[in-house]
């Protein structure tokens, strides 16, 4: 069993060294770049991973295209932003002595926001398939929230992959920005109508899931801050619909 590990890019300079380093169980290291400024694509030559530039695809499209450069059938695929757990690793590590008993691997993701790993909110163990065999599961989703389709056997890790989120509140505002357009695109191409329950009663909702229903405030004031931004991140998804449709 060997791994081709893929990574998509765009100006990740601050992240990609840690993403790389953790894949040391991975035979080839695969690097797609959509054209970044800073010094990524540098940095990740020189740590040994083979860079690809090309132009973007949508998040599922340049995934798909990535595992298409990769050398070997199985991939793993990771954001620039994460990075394996010593735990993690060695489980890929013991998959591959032993060999594989399925098609993909689904593997509990831990995020680090503002500083604080995050143990509830929704936001854990948020299981993602991140291994798996090309020929058996592609990626599939046109806007935002892509995700592995298998068409197989799924099997499951148990170590946590780990995500490093925002490190300030401008930097989650920014990205939520990005976000909420793509999510307002894929409700203009459905044909979604988009009412005032949606502007008023979903955001409303959405804070008290968050924060009550998946106990966010057991994770001090980061939880109460991600609740208040899941519930604009809501509003602003729908309101730029609204926008987009008029």
């Amino acid at each position: 069993m060997k791994i081709t590990a893929t990574i998509i890019t765009l100006n990740e300079e601050r992240h990609i060294a840690r993403a790389i380093e953790s894949l040391r169980c991975c035979d080839e290291i695969v690097v797609i770049d959509s054209g970044s400024a800073d010094r990524t694509t540098e940095l990740a030559e020189n740590l040994g991973a083979r860079v690809i530039e090309s132009p973007w695809r949508g998040y599922a499209g340049q995934k798909n295209w990535a595992a298409e450069r990769a050398t070997y059938d199985w991939i793993l695929s990771l954001d620039a932003d994460e990075a394996l757990s010593e735990g993690l690793e060695g489980e890929i590590w013991n998959l591959k002595k032993n060999g594989p008993k399925y098609d993909a691997y689904t593997m509990p993701r831990m995020a680090q926001y503002l500083g604080r790993w995050i143990l509830h909110c929704g936001w854990y163990p948020d299981r993602k398939v991140r291994l798996y065999n090309r020929h058996k599961a592609r990626w599939v989703g046109d806007f935002v929230h892509e995700s592995v389709q298998v068409r197989g056997r799924l099997g499951h890790l148990e170590s946590n992959l780990l995500h490093f989120t925002c490190d300030s509140l401008s930097e989650h505002l920014k990205t939520m920005d990005r976000y909420t357009t793509l999510a307002a695109e894929e409700l203009v191409s459905r044909k979604t109508r988009v009412g005032w329950r949606h502007l008023i009663l979903d955001p409303a909702w959405t804070f008290t899931e968050t924060y009550f229903v998946h106990r966010g405030f057991l994770d001090g004031i980061e939880g109460l801050t991600i609740a208040y931004m899941a519930a604009l991140y809501t509003f602003l998804k729908y309101a730029k619909s609204r926008n987009m449709s008029s």
